[in-house]
């Protein structure tokens, strides 16, 4: 039997859960995530996560994106 893990529980989100738990929508997300610069993904070989803390940290800074 699988137990769910809340998403605001979870270090790394996958880009539907960033979107859900965030309000930004999934295409906005996959192109932040593109930058080389993008402190919050961490890329697990071609698969994209979101690394939770950073993304807050992220949102909670910016004034528009």
């Amino acid at each position: 039997m699988k137990q769910e893990i809340p998403i605001w529980e979870k270090s790394n989100l996958t880009l539907e859960e960033a979107a859900a738990y965030s309000g930004v929508g999934i295409h906005k997300i996959r192109q932040l995530t593109n930058s080389e610069k993008c402190e919050f993904v961490l890329w697990v070989g071609s698969k994209r996560l979101i690394k939770r803390k950073k993304f807050d940290e992220y949102l909670e800074k910016a004034y528009s994106i």
